[in-house]
Order: C-alpha cells, then structure tokens, then sequence
C-alpha cells in the first residue's frame, strides 16, 4: 500500500525577523514613555522652586514700582549704583536679603536673608508643624537700563541651583515712566 500523502498546508505564524522588529518597537516606545515620566517627575520636583523664584521676582518689580508710587524713591533714584547720582539698586547678583529700613530690595541697607514658611508633614500651613526654610540657594539681580530721560526698563532676575546641582532662572521684565 501506498502510505497516504498529506497535502503540506501552509500554515501562518510570526518568523524570528518579525518578533525581532515587533519588540524592538515596543521597546522603543516604552523608553519614550519612561523618559515622559522622568521628565514629568523632574518638572514636579523642581515646581516649587520655580514658583518661589517667579514670585520673589514680581515681588521685587512691584517693591520698585510701589517705591515710586509712595514717593519714597525720585525717579531719578530709579537707577544702579554708579549710573547717577542718587542711584540706590545693587549691581550684581545678591542674595536674596529681605528689605530693608528703606522697604526696598537689593539696596545697601538690605542685610536679613530671606525665609519662607513651608507645609510640615501633615501637609497643611498655618499649623505647629510647618517648617521654616532659609532661601540661600536664590539669588536677586535688579537691572535698570535707561531707554530716555523719562522711561526705564526693569529687569529682575531670580537665580536659584536645584536639588541635583542644575542653575535656573526666572526673568520678569517691565518699564517704568518718571510720570506715575
């Protein structure tokens, strides 16, 4: 007897080149997506900082402006030291000192570091464990550039270092006429 012959069925499935390329893909899509992830944690580490950096500058551009508005500077006071007569703003990068008897930063008179209240463990402010913290690692610069005889630009920056090392800064910027 003939033994029977099966006709061969072709029969599908992945080959090795296919699985190969199929998993090189997802991996490279899951790297993409632990890299998001890092990314974002980065972000979230470092908010607070940024958000303190971002106030301590506005803070500084409305002391400048509320200094004018008060009458406790003259606009021509409204300069850095060295550029006029009168001129009371710091040049450089200072640290971040609280005002002083002037109620203006980054003067002379400027000597007290700031500090600032965080959320202690319960994660609540304005309870017994909150936790005060010294801002050493900031710095303040307030630059004014003279654009006419009557017209300044503002310039403060906020420098600070992160936890892992790395320099950031925050900028705000904005003019101020001699007529309030």
């Amino acid at each position: 007897m003939d033994p029977q012959v099966h006709p061969r069925r072709d029969e599908g499935g992945f080959t090795l080149i296919e699985v190969m390329i199929a998993s090189s893909i997802l991996v490279t899509g899951l790297l993409a997506l632990a890299y998001a992830y890092l990314s974002g944690f980065a972000v979230i580490l470092t908010g607070q900082q940024d958000t303190i950096a971002r106030q301590k500058a506005r803070e500084a551009m409305e002391c400048v402006f509320s200094a004018r508005d008060n009458a406790t500077l003259n606009f021509s006071q409204v300069c850095n030291v060295g550029n006029g007569t009168g001129c009371i703003f710091i040049n450089g990068f200072e640290p971040l000192y609280q005002a002083g008897a002037d109620g203006i930063f980054n003067t002379a008179d400027d000597a007290t570091l700031e500090q600032i209240w965080t959320p202690g463990p319960d994660g609540i402010l304005g309870n017994a464990d909150d936790v005060q913290v010294s801002l050493t690692n900031y710095q303040r610069q307030i630059q004014i550039t003279q654009v006419s005889s009557v017209l300044v630009q503002i310039t403060v920056t906020i420098q600070y270092t992160t936890p892992k090392g790395l320099s950031r800064s925050v900028v705000v910027q904005s003019y101020m006429s001699a007529y309030v």
